[in-house]
């Protein structure tokens, strides 16, 4: 077979491999199939080409702009899929462990581009909470609003998911406009590499919007700026290597490190033997223990189970591991394939000596297991290997090593409290699982155990048939922890995006801040328009566009058929006594339902026009009650205007309703659909 060059892409040209490349082998045969790297990349002409081309054409697209274009890249990763595949198979990855690779990443891009649809204005500016007011009158206002960091993001990546490791740091980082330099690991660049060019080759990415060092990055770190990002997942010792550097903190440089991580579970003192639970917690061991071989960040390394039910798991754990085929994973049958390279497999065996101090191996002979269709002195195979650790509360190693491969301890708790305690000792991490049926026992340990974890997951028989799994780190949630696991945080939705934005408090008047967030603010200019908003189509509507109703009197007669006729017989509304005992309401007063419905009816143009649907509204308040004999008035001004699709979009509309005395009653945002 061909030695394989894993080029570069820089400043807009591939780079083959030169000086200083290293050799890339094959994590089941050990054979040399690849070498990636180039000490002569120019990285300072590759941030210029990153600041100078692709920033300034990522931040002249709206958000939504950038989510179809992250939904088409997404689809063009999909209809090349199964090239990654093959390419992956030489990692040692098994084709179960690909889908949660490949499939995973393509799915964190789909779900990015429907949130940035979604959750994001059609605009350049997001806005971040709601205006306070500042001044008596209103005249002087802030805002807090994100913007496109001026810079480029930095993506250094781990080995074990050479696609959606990329994939799950780029989504995010192009919503927000920003251009990204990807480093993946060199034991799996050729992966990364493939899926970089599927990218680059579609035509989707504007010039200079992605990049890539299959390699090392030199002194790039050296050469950033207040506007980059630096995003890492890897060791805390590299971690701590990279964001010590004297450069990035001297400069407050933006540093999002995702690494070591001892990650617990629990089975709940409630789950016996025999329990939907017992087998449950049973199973979900056994997939993270050789899911990837146990390479994932987010992989089960410490078991707590009630000590006189360790026994028990020991005995189902070994039952159900003994019928993990570990092989080739290409061949039909294999379960579990190989670590990355041999050099994870010497330092997953270092690391499992250091256990094996405080910790009886119980499962597992790394010296003697059966390797289908391949050979197990040259691959880097290892089996699923379970220590028993009788002394939790006295070790120490156990709860700050992390061997990275098939490998787990299990120790025994007395109550509840002394699981929160063990739990936490791993001082940090991306995940911990709890497997209960009991909510007292959930509750207690989220509220003791919380804090020192990232995302808390917890399952049972209900929730069982339709849970992602321990392990699976998922686009709308948090990924990340506090402490040994890097403090930092990925994915967690819109929030994920903010990490590439500057978030700034803008103060001024409601004409200003109008103009600024594209989001009509009350005090702003009103203005009239050439008709009925309801006959004008979304495009010819304008921000601050208002009607003003004519006043509607509200009568007892109103207030008795509303009552009646909708059932709600409230004493408020019908008994004049009782609303006098009310301390809210000076005696029998309009519903809040009519006073809106009558409002509906007093700004309506009731033909055939622009507006499609009434979608809702939000933040209805009712600020004044209306009593029998008073008149309301309607304001009706266009707030924000969002495209949908290629037909219409969604118009927000601020709605207030006022008495005689122009006191506000009521207010909300009507929403609706218009056509283009």
């Amino acid at each position: 077979m061909a030695l394989q060059k894993i080029n570069s892409f820089a400043a807009g040209e591939w780079v083959a491999p030169g000086a200083g490349a290293r050799p890339i082998e094959s994590a089941i045969t050990g054979e040399v199939i690849a070498e990636a790297g180039n000490n002569a990349l120019d990285v300072q002409a590759m941030l210029d080409h990153a600041r100078d081309k692709g920033g300034p054409a990522l931040r002249a697209m709206t958000f939504h702009d950038r989510a179809r274009m992250l939904k088409a890249l997404a689809l063009k990763l999909g209809e090349h899929k199964q090239k990654l595949y093959e390419l992956s198979f030489s990692t040692g990855a098994t084709q179960a462990d690909n889908q949660i690779d490949i499939d995973g990443g393509i799915g964190t891009m789909f779900v990015f581009a429907s949130k940035g649809r979604r959750e994001m204005p059609d605009a350049r500016v997001y806005l971040d909470g709601e205006v306070e007011q500042l001044s008596r009158n209103g005249t002087f206002l802030g805002q807090h609003i994100c913007t496109s960091l001026q810079g480029v993001a930095v993506h250094i990546n781990a080995f074990n998911f050479p696609v959606w490791g990329m994939l799950e740091k780029l989504a995010p980082t192009l919503l927000a406009g920003v251009p990204a330099i990807v480093k993946p690991a060199t034991a799996t660049s050729y992966v990364t590499e493939a899926a970089v060019r599927i990218m680059l080759e579609s035509g989707l990415l504007p010039d200079g919007a992605l990049q890539l060092v299959s390699g090392g990055l030199g002194d790039m770190l050296d050469r950033l700026t207040l506007q980059d990002v630096v995003s890492f997942t890897g060791s805390a010792q590299t971690a701590l290597k990279l964001r010590s550097n004297p450069h990035i903190l001297e400069n407050s440089i933006r540093f999002v490190a995702e690494q070591d991580s001892l990650n617990a579970s629990v089975l709940g003192p409630d789950a016996e033997p025999g329990t939907p639970e017992f087998d449950l917690f049973v199973k979900e061991v056994q997939r993270e223990m050789t899911t990837k071989a146990g390479q994932k960040c987010t992989a089960i390394r410490r078991i707590f189970a009630p000590e006189n039910r360790v026994e028990a798991v020991i005995e189902a754990l070994s039952a159900r591991l003994a019928k993990n085929v570990i092989g080739d994973p290409q061949m039909d049958g294999t379960r579990m394939g190989a670590l990355v390279s041999n050099g994870q497999k010497r330092d997953v065996l270092e690391k499992a000596e250091i256990l094996s101090s405080e910790a009886e191996r119980v499962i597992g002979d790394p010296n003697n297991f059966n390797v289908q269709g391949a050979a197990a002195e040259t691959g880097a195979f290892l089996p699923p290997m379970l220590y028993h650790c009788a002394s939790p509360d006295a070790a120490t190693r156990i709860h700050d090593t992390e061997a990275f491969g098939p490998v787990s301890t299990i120790m025994g708790y007395k109550d509840v409290d002394h699981a929160i305690s063990l739990v936490n000792r791993g001082e940090g991490s991306l995940v911990a699982s709890v497997i209960t049926h009991d909510a007292k026992v959930a509750r207690d340990m989220a509220l003791g155990s919380a804090a020192f974890h990232g995302r808390l997951y917890f399952n049972n028989r209900d929730s069982m048939k339709e849970s992602t799994g321990h392990g699976s780190p998922l686009p709308h949630m948090v990924h990340g922890g506090p402490g040994r696991a890097g403090g930092g945080e990925e994915l967690g939705g819109i929030r994920g995006v903010m990490h590439y934005m500057q978030r700034t408090a803008i103060q001024g008047s409601p004409d200003i801040l109008t103009a600024i967030g594209e989001k009509w603010v009350p005090g702003a200019t009103e203005t009239k328009g050439p008709a009925h908003p309801f006959t004008r189509t979304f495009h010819d509507l304008q921000l601050g566009e208002t009607l003003y109703s004519d006043p509607r009197k509200i009568t007892l007669d109103d207030i008795e058929t509303f009552a009646n006729f909708t059932g709600d017989t409230f004493y408020a509304h019908t008994d004049q006594a009782a609303a006098e005992r009310n301390p809210f309401f000076p005696g029998r007063v309009a519903h809040g339902y009519l006073l809106i419905s009558f409002a509906a009816g007093m700004f309506v143009e009731p033909n055939e026009g622009p507006v499609l649907a009434n979608t809702g509204l939000d933040n209805l308040r009712f600020m004044k009650p209306v009593e029998p004999g008073e008149s309301i008035k309607v304001r009706l001004t266009v707030k924000k205007k969002t495209p949908r699709n290629d037909d219409y979009g969604e118009v927000r509309w601020d709605v207030t309703l006022t008495n005689s005395d122009d006191d506000l009653v009521a207010e909300y945002d009507l929403l609706t659909m218009n056509a283009y």
